[in-house]
């Protein structure tokens, strides 16, 4: 295929240009051309390019053996940009410079199956009806990768080419068996034995094609609607964006979301960040938004300067936007008396322009409005479910409620009622004092660091200043040896920078001693944080070995217990591991009284083992922190709901409920009563209880805990110092049994 440097343009020809074109086209053909056909082609062009010149179809000649463009219409010029009025048979262009698309390799497959369709019509006597391959269109995106690319589907027109063998005694199909082959039709086989060079091809491939941009952006945009990913995501809605603002010549888009009372806005404007805003649904009353949404079809707003009646409207004209395009997303729901509890969104598209949407634009608005439903319906559905990993015994809940909405259902409450709670906290005592003496002991050594820098330079060379630095040191030292502030991580460190660090070049250079000082300096604070963190990456590792031995050991127990009844249990680790159990009917239909007990009796058993694998931790590891286990008691049951405004998968509700947690949140520091002393003790287990009913229940678990060797019989009592707002709270601590050998 020849390339031109600078290509010829290509005329439009019209009746009265034929003889001047044919002219040199008669020096052009090879003398074995036959002239009849030359007439022929000007007879056949003299009546097509009446029609071509007003024709929306995209038609051009071409020549079969280089695939270059000899003569194009109107729509076709328009299309490339670069065909104009020239000559056309010195031109050089060829279709696959106009549409890389088809690139060199589908290029040559695109012309080797062009040429077998020609040699088995002409050569070997098939019928063209017969050979269905060559009736595939080819789809060109031009420009390719553009913001707002056009699709045109193309077609090739054999009707007026004629395809000879050079020699009649080269025939590479000769062996082959055409009654058998039309049973398998290998196409494949044949385009391989193929030899181009055997034959000569007379007359031109007639290009039509025919301008599939609308059908073919709703196609592509239909598709990554229905894909899994919500459209609410900020990667997914920029695609989304990106494909409506080339479909509809539009700046930006706009998607609403119904949710109870409210409507959720998302909307990018130009670069800015995809953020959601919210409006209330009163808000919006009279706004195009919910008037497209009653209307249940797709609205156009010429001009929102003429019709600009709510608040959000209002910042819209404000940014810019002058004309709407609105896709109503409505959801019929049977039970529900609102219309606008029908509203599961809304799409639109917004324009700079007034007036900029036309009739065209409805249409295919009206045609997407299938694919924006799937995504609005899987955004609602996705939303609903996904909340923070919710558990599996209560999922089910949660995608109910998923689907209702999704169906235009009003939201419901997510609420379990009568509910049981089984609450269990394994603390690390001391944590925080023990991390202040890893802080202290880091910071000290660092100062000290410091300091040797200081006496260096002092030694070296007599200086006022550095040596009130080091006098200022000295004085920082002693503060940190007295105690360490909240702060001091971060304090110190800045008054180290700001005093010291700062310096190192100059001191570096006052004696060897000082600059041997620097580089030990350095290669102490040589890490991530910058500082020396010796001590405390120590007790980070005790507490991470610590907070590791115990969920690994809550997780197997929770193994056993979710197959006495499915329940929910969060867990949330720190300085060490609070859980949070609730059971009861409205979770699973099957709960009863017998594995309400069964389940309590397994959380004790769970936290013995929770205690043992710490002792086993402790004598493998030195560490000073102690693990204490208490368990809080309320025999009484609560309801509890999901808020979507607080970060908490559940929250209690009532009085009573809420006394539950004002318990939960000060127990692992409550005291006895008489002897002033911490009701939880490292190595044992505490349970905390109010009524004489719930002691005779756990007493009876302690019992049998005693009986497997879990814990010692000995049990202390004792009653909780009143707790603020809480009175009336006992206490029963027994010591967990290690392991013993045998």
């Amino acid at each position: 295929m020849s390339q031109g440097n600078s290509p010829s343009n290509l005329s439009l020809i019209g009746p009265h240009q034929l003889e001047e074109v044919f002219a040199p086209f008669e020096t052009y053909l090879s003398p074995s051309e036959d002239i009849d056909r030359l007439q022929t082609w000007k007879g056949n062009l003299d009546r097509l390019s009446a029609a071509w010149r007003s024709s929306r179809l995209l038609m051009a000649a071409i020549e079969p053996q280089t695939y270059q463009i000899r003569y194009a219409n109107e729509a076709f010029r328009q299309l490339t940009q670069q065909i104009r009025d020239n000559d056309a048979i010195a031109s050089e262009i060829g279709l696959f410079d106009l549409f890389p698309d088809w690139g060199d390799t589908e290029g040559e497959l695109l012309s080797r199956q062009n040429l077998l369709y020609l040699v088995l019509r002409d050569a070997c006597g098939w019928e063209a009806e017969e050979l269905p391959f060559i009736e595939e269109p080819i789809l060109v995106e031009f420009p390719r990768n553009a913001d707002r690319p056009r699709f045109i589907e193309f077609w090739l027109d054999f009707s007026q080419v004629r395809v000879q063998r050079s020699d009649d005694k080269a025939d590479e199909f000769a062996d082959v068996d055409w009654q058998q082959f039309r049973e398998t039709k290998n196409w494949k086989s044949l385009e391989e034995r193929l030899i181009p060079e055997n034959y000569r091809i007379d007359g031109y491939f007639l290009l039509e094609g025919c301008d599939v941009t609308g059908r073919e952006s709703i196609l592509r945009l239909t598709q990554l609607l229905i894909d899994r990913e919500s459209i609410l995501s900020p990667e997914k809605f920029q695609m989304v964006n990106q494909r409506l603002r080339s479909m509809f010549r539009v700046r930006d888009t706009v998607i609403l979301c119904a949710e109870r009372d409210r409507v959720q806005m998302y909307v990018s404007l130009g670069d800015r960040d995809f953020s959601p805003m919210r409006y209330s649904l009163e808000s919006l009353s009279g706004s195009h938004f919910l008037r497209a949404a009653q209307a249940n079809r797709v609205w156009s707003v010429p001009d929102l300067c003429a019709d600009c009646k709510t608040d959000c409207e209002r910042w819209l004209l404000k940014e810019g936007v002058r004309s709407l395009l609105l896709i109503p997303v409505v959801i019929r729901a049977s039970d529900t008396t609102s219309e606008n509890r029908q509203l599961a969104g809304l799409v639109g598209m917004m324009s700079d322009r007034p007036h900029n949407f036309n009739r065209r634009d409805c249409k295919h608005a009206t045609e997407l409005i299938p694919a924006f439903t799937c995504a609005l319906r899987q955004a609602i559905q996705q939303r609903v479910s996904s909340i923070r990993n919710i558990h599996p015994s209560v999922a089910w809940r949660f995608l109910q409620e998923a689907e209702r909405q999704s169906w235009g259902l009003p939201p419901e409450p997510i609420v379990f009622k009568e509910v049981y709670p089984l609450y269990g906290i394994s603390d690390i005592r001391g944590s925080s004092g023990e991390r202040n003496r890893a802080i202290q002991a880091d910071l000290l050594e660092q100062c000290q660091l410091g300091l040797a820098i200081l006496d260096a330079v002092c030694s070296a060379r007599q200086s006022p200043l550095t040596e009130q630095l080091r006098l200022d040191l000295l004085e920082y030292i002693d503060t940190l040896r007295d105690r360490v502030a909240v702060d001091a991580e971060v304090t110190a460190t800045e008054y180290l920078k700001q005093n010291l660090e700062i310096y190192f070049d100059y001191f570096g250079q006052c004696s060897a001693e000082a600059k041997g000082a620097i580089e030990a300096y350095r290669k102490a604070c040589d890490n991530e944080h910058h500082s020396i963190y010796t001590a405390r990456s120590d007790y980070d590792l005790n507490l991470n070995r610590i907070n590791t031995c115990l969920r690994n050991s809550w997780e197997r127990a929770q193994e056993r217990m979710q197959k006495i009844i499915p329940h929910y249990c969060d867990m949330e680790i720190s300085d060490g591991m609070d859980r949070m159990i609730y059971v009861g009917k409205s979770i699973h239909a099957d709960f009863t009284p017998y594995h309400l007990r069964c389940l309590r009796y397994e959380q004790l058993r769970a936290i013995c083992e929770c205690a043992r694998a710490i002792f086993g931790l402790k004598s493998q590891y030195e560490t000073t922190l102690e693990v204490t286990h208490l368990v809080l008691v309320q025999d009484s049951p609560i309801d509890i709901f999901h808020d979507d405004n607080t970060e908490k998968l559940f929250d209690v509700k009532g009085t009573k409920d809420i006394r539950y947690e004002i318990v939960k949140k000060r127990i692992d520091k409550a005291v006895d009563r008489d002897t002033q002393t911490r009701i939880t003790q490292p190595g044992m287990l505490t349970i905390v209880y109010s009524t004489d009913e719930e002691w005779e229940e756990y007493h009876l678990y302690l019992r049998y805990l005693a009986r497997e060797g879990w814990v010692s019989r000995d049990i202390e009592m004792g009653c909780v110092e009143p707790l603020q707002g809480v009175t009336g709270l006992k206490f029963a601590r027994v010591s967990v049994e290690p392991v013993h050998e045998g």
